[in-house]
């Protein structure tokens, strides 16, 4: 999962959004927050479920060729397909998405990215103005948080608007561009709403967060 997360922007794409972020912070009292990560969960039940279903299948197919009904015969295809299926489940990630179901991982991504609100401080601006862009590549979903002051100012609308943009720009495998466009609307958001005060500050950092959900 981490080879793909890596994969995901190019340098040069990373260092876009940051500047893109702080061009947007100049002039309102908002803070952008840009996280994507590999999975928001490791699902271990999944890959637990899935090297017992693939070994017990494979188990069964193997007595059957074999013309045995012997426990120990079948126990002793069971436990190394056990292992290496699981070992498959580890070395190949995407595999789990065959034993994870929609909702399992609307749950796991919408829990990680409301812990990286709160862990990444997002909720601690001095006008309740922080926004985070959640970015889940396992489950293909993406989540648009944004704290009490500017949630109260702009409809849901605008932040699915904003997930759809990213979701659609990944899809199309224009996901830096996609991602620079989301990162545009959510700073004319903040501007209409909070312009920039002479005592601002920069209250949380521009890095472009990129890695794991519990980071």
């Amino acid at each position: 999962m981490k080879h793909n997360i890596q994969k995901f922007l190019t340098a040069a794409e990373r260092l876009a959004i940051e500047k893109r972020v702080r061009e947007m912070e100049a002039s309102t009292s908002g803070e952008i927050v840009v996280m994507a990560v590999g999975s928001s969960s490791d699902y271990p039940a999944a890959a637990l479920g899935g090297s017992v279903a693939v070994a017990l299948a494979l188990s069964v197919v193997g007595s059957l060729l074999l013309h045995s009904e012997s426990l120990w015969l079948f126990l002793s295809l069971f436990v190394p397909l056990f292992i290496a299926a699981n070992e498959a489940f580890r070395r190949i990630p995407r595999l789990k998405r065959l034993f994870v179901s929609r909702r399992e991982m609307a749950e796991a991504v919408g829990e990680a990215a409301i812990a990286s609100f709160y862990r990444r401080k997002v909720h601690e601006t001095r006008e309740r103005t922080g926004i985070l862009i959640y970015i889940s590549l396992f489950e293909r979903s993406v989540r648009v948080l944004a704290d009490t002051g500017i949630d109260a100012k702009v409809g849901r609308d605008a932040w699915n608007g904003i997930v759809a943009m990213i979701t659609q720009g990944i899809r199309d495998g224009s996901q830096g561009a996609s991602i620079l466009a989301a990162v545009n609307r959510c700073g004319e958001l903040l501007r209409s709403n909070f312009q920039r005060s002479g005592d601002d500050r920069n209250e949380l950092p521009d890095v472009m967060i990129i890695g794991n959900a519990r980071d």
